[in-house]
Formats: C-alpha cells, structure tokens, sequence
C-alpha cells in the first residue's frame, strides 16, 4: 500500500472527538509513509486529516470537483490538488489512486463515496481493503445494519467482513495490511421454480 483514500464529512461534527480522530488519521498516514488522497477541501473532517498528516510530513493529494472549488473552500497548501469536472469523476480518481479505503464519521456523501467502493469491491472490480475509522461509536448502526443484510441473505455472508472496522488508525491499517479479498460472486441465484 502506497496510498489510502479518506472518506469524510465536510463539517466538523457535533463532537471535538471526529476532529481529533481526523487529524490522528492524518497523523498516522505521515507516519507510516502513506500518501493521503480525500476530496481536496481544507474545512471540515476534510481539513483536518489533510492537516494531520501534513504537519506530520505527509504527502497529501486532494481530488475537488470545480463546482465545489469555492464552496468547500479547496486546500491550498496540499502536495498536489487535482481539479475535476465532476463529482464521478472525482471519486473516480480517488479509486483509481488509492490502494485502500478509509471512512471517517461524515454524511450522505461520505457513506455515498464509501458504499460505492463497497460495492465494487463486491463485484470484483477491485480487491483493495476499505475500512471504516468508527469514532466513538459513530458507525455502530451501520456495521449492525451490515450483519442484519446477510442475516437477511440481502449480503454474501463472505462479504459481511469485507468492510474493515476499528476505533485506532494504526490498528485497521495493520488489518488492511493483512486483508484478503474474497472470491466474487459469478452469478446471482434464481428461486426455484415450483
């Protein structure tokens, strides 16, 4: 692994906690020589990792489509801003650059992003690790609703733990490390006819 995507909200958050996990994320990417690529914004959870890892030395990359340019304020001290023309094709970008996936707390876009990446991965259009950074309990429901799909045989069983969680950066980059992806699914049951 080179390089791992940050999925996350472009607010802060109601707690100081998503912020200091943002900038520990940061943080830790520097430290392990891992370049961060997130979606190019200086506000927000957003700002904060890219800040994280910057002041640890980190290289940073950040992908913004032009329409949001101004309104999510684009980070003008990264390593590299890539501007794109739209929001597919800059999460297009973002797949194509990084080697894994991480979700911080966030909203619909954040889960959007990620859940598309899942997806993929699902297909077998990619076989790189995604995880989820669950702050304080942030991601409880969602990892939840996760094992109420497969036990309602709406999700492989086998991709139940394709999506990676931890509360420590370090400790779901060492599961990263250690991941792999499962065989895909080649085609999708018919019921029996009767």
């Amino acid at each position: 692994m080179k390089r791992i995507a940050v999925f996350c909200g472009s607010s802060v958050g109601a707690s100081a906690a998503y912020i200091a996990a943002a900038e520990e994320l940061g943080r830790t990417l520097a430290a392990e020589n891992l370049t961060l690529v997130y979606g190019g914004a200086s506000v927000g959870l957003m700002g904060a990792v890219a800040n994280g890892s910057m002041q640890a030395g980190g290289h940073v990359i950040g992908v913004m489509p032009e329409f949001l340019e101004k309104r999510e304020m684009a980070h003008t001290h990264v390593s590299e801003l890539i501007v794109v023309s739209s929001m597919h094709e800059r999460k297009a970008k973002m797949a194509e650059l990084a080697d894994g996936f991480i979700a911080l707390p966030g909203g619909p876009g954040t889960l959007e992003e990620f859940f598309e990446i899942f997806t993929w991965a699902q297909l077998g259009l990619h076989k790189k690790p995604l995880g989820i950074l669950n702050v304080e309990g942030y991601y409880d429901l969602l990892v939840s609703l996760f094992d109420r799909m497969a036990d309602e045989q709406f999700m492989h069983e086998k991709y139940r733990t394709m999506t990676l969680s931890d509360t420590e950066p370090a400790r779901l980059l060492e599961k990263f490390r250690q991941y792999e992806a499962p065989e895909v699914k080649t085609y999708i049951r018919r019921p029996e006819q009767t």
